[in-house]
Protein backbone atom coordinates (compact mmCIF):
# COMPACT_ATOMS: atom_id res chain seq x y z
CA UNK A 1 0.00 0.00 0.00
CA UNK A 2 1.60 3.61 -0.80
CA UNK A 3 1.35 6.70 1.31
CA UNK A 4 -0.75 8.04 -1.66
CA UNK A 5 -3.80 5.63 -2.35
CA UNK A 6 -7.62 5.39 -2.63
CA UNK A 7 -7.47 3.33 0.31
CA UNK A 8 -5.50 5.25 2.81
CA UNK A 9 -7.96 7.74 2.20
CA UNK A 10 -11.23 6.31 2.26
CA UNK A 11 -9.75 4.59 5.72
CA UNK A 12 -9.34 8.67 7.10
CA UNK A 13 -12.59 9.28 5.30
CA UNK A 14 -14.63 6.26 7.31
CA UNK A 15 -13.32 8.26 10.38
CA UNK A 16 -13.54 11.69 9.35
CA UNK A 17 -16.32 12.49 6.93
CA UNK A 18 -18.10 15.36 6.98
CA UNK A 19 -22.04 15.34 7.93
CA UNK A 20 -23.75 17.39 5.14
CA UNK A 21 -27.82 17.05 4.60
CA UNK A 22 -27.16 15.86 1.17
CA UNK A 23 -24.62 13.44 1.76
CA UNK A 24 -25.01 9.67 2.68
CA UNK A 25 -22.71 8.85 5.14
CA UNK A 26 -20.25 6.01 4.65
CA UNK A 27 -21.00 3.65 7.15
CA UNK A 28 -24.85 3.94 5.47
CA UNK A 29 -23.27 4.00 2.26
CA UNK A 30 -21.54 0.66 3.40
CA UNK A 31 -25.19 -0.87 3.86
CA UNK A 32 -25.99 -0.23 0.35
CA UNK A 33 -28.26 3.35 1.07
CA UNK A 34 -27.58 5.30 -1.70
CA UNK A 35 -27.63 8.72 -2.45
CA UNK A 36 -30.58 10.90 -4.06
CA UNK A 37 -29.42 12.06 -7.08
CA UNK A 38 -31.58 14.87 -6.78
CA UNK A 39 -30.31 16.26 -3.53
CA UNK A 40 -26.57 15.80 -4.99
CA UNK A 41 -27.22 17.55 -8.32
CA UNK A 42 -29.25 20.24 -6.08
CA UNK A 43 -26.08 20.33 -3.59
CA UNK A 44 -23.31 20.50 -6.51
CA UNK A 45 -24.85 22.91 -8.45
CA UNK A 46 -25.79 25.20 -4.83
CA UNK A 47 -21.64 25.23 -4.06
CA UNK A 48 -20.03 25.92 -7.11
CA UNK A 49 -18.57 29.27 -6.22
CA UNK A 50 -19.83 29.15 -3.24
CA UNK A 51 -19.05 27.61 0.79
CA UNK A 52 -20.73 24.92 2.13
CA UNK A 53 -21.59 27.45 4.91
CA UNK A 54 -23.52 29.45 2.61
CA UNK A 55 -25.57 27.30 1.08
CA UNK A 56 -26.62 24.66 4.15
CA UNK A 57 -29.89 26.80 4.77
CA UNK A 58 -30.37 27.71 0.81
CA UNK A 59 -30.30 23.62 0.89
CA UNK A 60 -32.84 23.13 3.08
CA UNK A 61 -35.15 25.51 2.02
CA UNK A 62 -35.39 24.06 -1.76
CA UNK A 63 -35.92 20.54 -0.80
CA UNK A 64 -38.48 21.63 2.18
CA UNK A 65 -40.09 23.70 -0.94
CA UNK A 66 -39.87 21.22 -3.91
CA UNK A 67 -38.72 17.22 -2.29
CA UNK A 68 -38.27 16.05 -6.15
CA UNK A 69 -36.94 17.14 -9.15
CA UNK A 70 -40.47 16.80 -10.51
CA UNK A 71 -41.34 19.35 -7.92
CA UNK A 72 -38.57 21.51 -8.67
CA UNK A 73 -40.31 21.30 -12.61
CA UNK A 74 -43.18 22.11 -11.60
CA UNK A 75 -42.61 25.44 -9.49
CA UNK A 76 -43.04 28.78 -11.01
CA UNK A 77 -39.61 30.38 -12.14
CA UNK A 78 -40.10 33.66 -10.25
CA UNK A 79 -40.33 31.71 -6.87
CA UNK A 80 -37.45 29.56 -7.72
CA UNK A 81 -35.31 32.50 -8.54
CA UNK A 82 -36.80 34.52 -5.36
CA UNK A 83 -35.69 31.29 -3.23
CA UNK A 84 -32.04 31.15 -4.87
CA UNK A 85 -31.28 34.88 -4.30
CA UNK A 86 -28.15 35.64 -2.77
CA UNK A 87 -26.43 32.79 -3.82
CA UNK A 88 -25.10 34.47 -6.63
CA UNK A 89 -23.89 33.36 -10.59
CA UNK A 90 -27.80 33.27 -11.30
CA UNK A 91 -27.48 31.50 -14.48
CA UNK A 92 -27.17 28.56 -12.18
CA UNK A 93 -30.78 29.22 -10.86
CA UNK A 94 -32.18 29.36 -14.51
CA UNK A 95 -30.73 25.96 -15.49
CA UNK A 96 -31.51 24.59 -12.16
CA UNK A 97 -35.06 25.08 -13.47
CA UNK A 98 -34.88 24.15 -17.16
CA UNK A 99 -32.50 20.68 -16.31
CA UNK A 100 -35.31 20.00 -14.10
CA UNK A 101 -37.99 20.32 -16.31
CA UNK A 102 -36.24 18.47 -18.90
CA UNK A 103 -35.57 15.30 -16.16
CA UNK A 104 -39.26 15.36 -15.36
CA UNK A 105 -40.50 15.71 -18.93
CA UNK A 106 -38.17 13.54 -20.97
CA UNK A 107 -36.79 10.96 -18.10
CA UNK A 108 -39.56 10.65 -16.22
CA UNK A 109 -38.05 12.04 -13.28
CA UNK A 110 -34.72 10.28 -13.28
CA UNK A 111 -31.72 11.36 -13.57
CA UNK A 112 -29.26 9.74 -16.18
CA UNK A 113 -26.76 7.25 -14.19
CA UNK A 114 -23.54 7.88 -16.10
CA UNK A 115 -21.05 11.40 -16.62
CA UNK A 116 -21.89 11.39 -20.24
CA UNK A 117 -25.78 11.06 -19.61
CA UNK A 118 -25.87 13.69 -17.24
CA UNK A 119 -23.92 16.25 -19.58
CA UNK A 120 -26.44 16.42 -22.54
CA UNK A 121 -28.65 18.20 -19.10
CA UNK A 122 -29.19 21.66 -19.88
CA UNK A 123 -26.25 23.87 -16.88
CA UNK A 124 -24.33 20.27 -16.18
CA UNK A 125 -20.76 20.63 -17.64
CA UNK A 126 -18.08 17.96 -16.42
CA UNK A 127 -17.24 18.45 -12.91
CA UNK A 128 -21.25 18.17 -11.89
CA UNK A 129 -21.97 15.31 -14.56
CA UNK A 130 -18.56 13.59 -12.83
CA UNK A 131 -19.62 14.57 -9.36
CA UNK A 132 -23.54 12.98 -10.00
CA UNK A 133 -22.42 9.91 -11.50
CA UNK A 134 -19.71 9.01 -8.88
CA UNK A 135 -21.75 10.25 -5.65
CA UNK A 136 -25.22 8.77 -6.63
CA UNK A 137 -24.63 6.27 -8.84
CA UNK A 138 -21.08 5.02 -7.75
CA UNK A 139 -20.11 5.62 -11.32
CA UNK A 140 -15.94 5.47 -11.18
CA UNK A 141 -15.61 9.09 -12.79
CA UNK A 142 -12.88 11.59 -11.95
CA UNK A 143 -14.31 14.60 -9.91
CA UNK A 144 -12.48 17.72 -9.50
CA UNK A 145 -13.39 20.91 -7.81
CA UNK A 146 -11.22 23.38 -6.30
CA UNK A 147 -10.18 21.44 -3.10
CA UNK A 148 -9.50 18.27 -5.39
CA UNK A 149 -7.20 20.97 -7.43
CA UNK A 150 -5.46 22.22 -4.10
CA UNK A 151 -4.62 18.47 -3.03
CA UNK A 152 -3.44 17.21 -6.06
CA UNK A 153 -1.79 19.98 -7.14
CA UNK A 154 0.48 19.90 -3.83
CA UNK A 155 0.64 15.99 -3.80
CA UNK A 156 2.89 15.66 -7.32
CA UNK A 157 3.84 19.26 -7.20
CA UNK A 158 2.49 20.39 -10.25
CA UNK A 159 4.07 23.65 -11.56
CA UNK A 160 1.84 24.50 -14.20
CA UNK A 161 -0.12 27.37 -13.37
CA UNK A 162 -3.67 27.57 -13.62
CA UNK A 163 -5.87 27.29 -15.57
CA UNK A 164 -3.31 25.58 -17.91
CA UNK A 165 -2.93 23.16 -14.82
CA UNK A 166 -6.28 21.40 -14.50
CA UNK A 167 -5.11 18.88 -17.47
CA UNK A 168 -2.28 17.83 -15.46
CA UNK A 169 -4.11 17.62 -12.38
CA UNK A 170 -7.03 16.34 -13.76
CA UNK A 171 -5.12 13.63 -14.88
CA UNK A 172 -3.56 12.63 -12.07
CA UNK A 173 -6.56 12.64 -10.24
CA UNK A 174 -7.61 10.09 -12.91
CA UNK A 175 -5.20 7.66 -11.66
CA UNK A 176 -6.25 7.63 -7.96
CA UNK A 177 -9.93 7.19 -8.45
CA UNK A 178 -10.56 4.25 -7.63
CA UNK A 179 -12.96 1.31 -9.10
CA UNK A 180 -14.59 0.73 -6.05
CA UNK A 181 -16.26 3.10 -3.44
CA UNK A 182 -15.92 6.36 -6.13
CA UNK A 183 -18.44 8.04 -4.91
CA UNK A 184 -17.01 8.17 -1.34
CA UNK A 185 -13.45 8.34 -2.90
CA UNK A 186 -14.58 11.68 -4.49
CA UNK A 187 -16.28 13.23 -0.82
CA UNK A 188 -13.20 12.14 0.34
CA UNK A 189 -10.71 14.35 -1.64
CA UNK A 190 -13.27 17.01 -1.35
CA UNK A 191 -13.24 16.87 2.03
CA UNK A 192 -9.72 16.54 3.04
CA UNK A 193 -9.16 19.77 0.96
CA UNK A 194 -11.96 21.78 2.71
CA UNK A 195 -10.74 20.17 6.24
CA UNK A 196 -7.06 19.49 6.20
CA UNK A 197 -5.07 20.54 2.71
CA UNK A 198 -6.43 24.05 3.13
CA UNK A 199 -5.70 27.31 1.20
CA UNK A 200 -3.54 28.34 3.99
CA UNK A 201 -1.73 26.94 7.09
CA UNK A 202 -3.04 23.16 6.12
CA UNK A 203 -2.73 20.55 8.96
CA UNK A 204 -0.47 18.81 7.18
CA UNK A 205 0.59 16.16 10.29
CA UNK A 206 -3.19 15.24 10.31
CA UNK A 207 -3.09 14.36 6.57
CA UNK A 208 -3.20 10.53 5.76
CA UNK A 209 -1.21 11.71 2.25
CA UNK A 210 1.11 13.31 3.69
CA UNK A 211 4.28 11.00 3.66
CA UNK A 212 3.46 10.96 -0.08
CA UNK A 213 3.39 14.56 -0.98
CA UNK A 214 5.68 16.25 -3.08
CA UNK A 215 4.90 19.67 -1.39
CA UNK A 216 5.24 18.87 2.02
CA UNK A 217 8.46 17.30 2.09
CA UNK A 218 9.77 20.56 -0.09
CA UNK A 219 8.01 22.86 2.35
CA UNK A 220 6.02 24.34 -0.18
CA UNK A 221 2.97 23.15 0.04
CA UNK A 222 1.13 26.77 0.75
CA UNK A 223 2.52 27.56 -2.98
CA UNK A 224 0.43 25.09 -4.44
CA UNK A 225 -1.88 25.56 -7.04
CA UNK A 226 0.43 27.49 -9.01
CA UNK A 227 -1.95 30.56 -10.26
CA UNK A 228 -1.68 33.10 -13.47
CA UNK A 229 -1.24 36.17 -12.73
CA UNK A 230 -4.89 37.67 -12.47
CA UNK A 231 -6.03 40.90 -14.70
CA UNK A 232 -6.97 44.05 -12.56
CA UNK A 233 -10.79 43.73 -12.12
CA UNK A 234 -12.36 47.50 -13.56
CA UNK A 235 -15.04 49.35 -11.74
CA UNK A 236 -17.88 50.29 -13.65
CA UNK A 237 -20.42 52.71 -12.50
CA UNK A 238 -24.02 54.02 -13.07
CA UNK A 239 -27.28 55.25 -11.09
CA UNK A 240 -30.41 53.38 -9.52
CA UNK A 241 -33.65 54.65 -9.28
CA UNK A 242 -35.35 53.81 -6.04
CA UNK A 243 -39.30 54.60 -6.66
CA UNK A 244 -42.21 54.52 -4.10
CA UNK A 245 -45.59 55.02 -4.24
CA UNK A 246 -47.70 56.25 -1.24
CA UNK A 247 -49.03 53.16 -1.29
CA UNK A 248 -45.57 51.59 -0.58
CA UNK A 249 -45.51 49.90 -3.65
CA UNK A 250 -42.15 49.65 -5.64
CA UNK A 251 -40.76 50.22 -8.77
CA UNK A 252 -39.11 47.52 -10.59
CA UNK A 253 -38.21 45.80 -13.97
CA UNK A 254 -36.67 42.51 -14.94
CA UNK A 255 -33.24 42.16 -16.63
CA UNK A 256 -33.01 39.99 -19.93
CA UNK A 257 -33.01 36.31 -19.57
CA UNK A 258 -29.36 36.40 -20.93
CA UNK A 259 -26.31 37.91 -19.18
CA UNK A 260 -25.52 39.01 -16.26
CA UNK A 261 -28.23 38.49 -13.36
CA UNK A 262 -30.44 37.30 -16.38
CA UNK A 263 -34.11 37.21 -15.43
CA UNK A 264 -33.48 38.71 -11.67
CA UNK A 265 -35.29 41.82 -11.14
CA UNK A 266 -34.10 45.46 -10.48
CA UNK A 267 -35.21 48.93 -9.63
CA UNK A 268 -35.09 51.12 -12.85
CA UNK A 269 -30.97 52.59 -13.33
CA UNK A 270 -28.44 53.72 -16.25
CA UNK A 271 -26.61 50.88 -18.14
CA UNK A 272 -23.17 50.18 -16.04
CA UNK A 273 -20.30 51.48 -17.65
CA UNK A 274 -16.58 52.68 -16.60
CA UNK A 275 -17.47 56.55 -17.25
CA UNK A 276 -20.19 57.60 -15.37
CA UNK A 277 -23.15 57.65 -17.87
CA UNK A 278 -26.10 60.38 -18.22
CA UNK A 279 -28.67 60.72 -15.57
CA UNK A 280 -31.98 58.91 -16.55
CA UNK A 281 -34.73 58.80 -14.00
CA UNK A 282 -37.62 56.90 -14.90
CA UNK A 283 -40.12 59.57 -13.55
CA UNK A 284 -40.01 63.37 -12.51
CA UNK A 285 -39.93 64.65 -9.55
CA UNK A 286 -37.67 65.68 -6.38
CA UNK A 287 -35.06 62.54 -5.98
CA UNK A 288 -33.35 62.40 -3.13
CA UNK A 289 -29.27 60.86 -3.27
CA UNK A 290 -28.97 58.31 -0.79
CA UNK A 291 -25.22 57.24 -1.81
CA UNK A 292 -23.42 54.44 -3.19
CA UNK A 293 -23.65 51.05 -3.18
CA UNK A 294 -20.72 48.77 -4.15
CA UNK A 295 -20.57 45.20 -4.93
CA UNK A 296 -18.43 42.97 -6.99
CA UNK A 297 -18.46 40.64 -9.62
CA UNK A 298 -16.84 37.75 -10.93
CA UNK A 299 -15.20 40.46 -13.36
CA UNK A 300 -15.31 44.00 -12.16
CA UNK A 301 -16.44 46.16 -9.72
CA UNK A 302 -19.73 48.17 -9.41
CA UNK A 303 -20.44 51.55 -8.17
CA UNK A 304 -23.99 52.45 -8.26
CA UNK A 305 -25.06 56.02 -7.04
CA UNK A 306 -28.70 55.35 -5.36
CA UNK A 307 -31.05 57.82 -6.05
CA UNK A 308 -34.62 57.66 -4.81
CA UNK A 309 -38.39 59.57 -4.94
CA UNK A 310 -41.27 59.06 -2.85
CA UNK A 311 -44.63 59.67 -5.24
CA UNK A 312 -47.42 61.34 -3.81
CA UNK A 313 -50.11 60.06 -6.32
CA UNK A 314 -50.36 56.59 -7.38
CA UNK A 315 -48.71 56.80 -11.07
CA UNK A 316 -48.92 54.20 -13.72
CA UNK A 317 -45.56 52.62 -14.31
CA UNK A 318 -42.79 53.48 -17.09
CA UNK A 319 -42.90 51.40 -20.23
CA UNK A 320 -41.02 48.10 -19.06
CA UNK A 321 -41.48 48.48 -15.02
CA UNK A 322 -44.05 47.46 -12.92
CA UNK A 323 -44.93 47.97 -9.66
CA UNK A 324 -44.47 45.80 -6.70
CA UNK A 325 -46.59 45.53 -3.40
CA UNK A 326 -44.83 46.76 -0.73
CA UNK A 327 -45.51 43.28 1.49
CA UNK A 328 -44.70 41.15 -1.88
CA UNK A 329 -41.09 42.76 -1.94
CA UNK A 330 -38.79 40.64 -0.05
CA UNK A 331 -40.37 37.75 -1.43
CA UNK A 332 -39.67 39.28 -4.59
CA UNK A 333 -36.18 37.59 -6.85
CA UNK A 334 -33.94 40.64 -6.43
CA UNK A 335 -30.44 39.75 -6.48
CA UNK A 336 -27.84 40.95 -3.89
CA UNK A 337 -26.63 44.19 -5.34
CA UNK A 338 -30.18 45.28 -5.30
CA UNK A 339 -30.79 44.59 -1.97
CA UNK A 340 -27.73 46.57 -1.05
CA UNK A 341 -29.94 49.62 -3.50
CA UNK A 342 -33.16 49.21 -1.18
CA UNK A 343 -31.35 49.01 1.64
CA UNK A 344 -29.63 52.31 1.77
CA UNK A 345 -32.73 54.13 0.29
Amino acid sequence: MTAVSATVLLAWYDRNARRLPWRVPPEDRALGVLADPYRVWLSEVMLQQTTVAAVKSYFSTFVQRWPTVGDLAAADRDAVMAAWAGLGYYSRARNLKACAEVVAGEHGGQFPSTAEGLTKLPGIGPYTAAAIAAIAFDEPATVVDGNVERVISRLYRIETPLPAGKTDIRARAAELTPPLRPGDYAQAVMDLGATICTPRKPACSLCPWTDGCAARKSGTQEDYPRKAAKAERPTRRGFAYVVRRPDGALLARRRPDKGLLGGMLEVPGTTWGEEMPAASPPLPGAWRPCGTVEHTFTHFHLELSVMALKLDHLAEAPEGCFWIAAKEVADEAFPSVMRKVLKLA
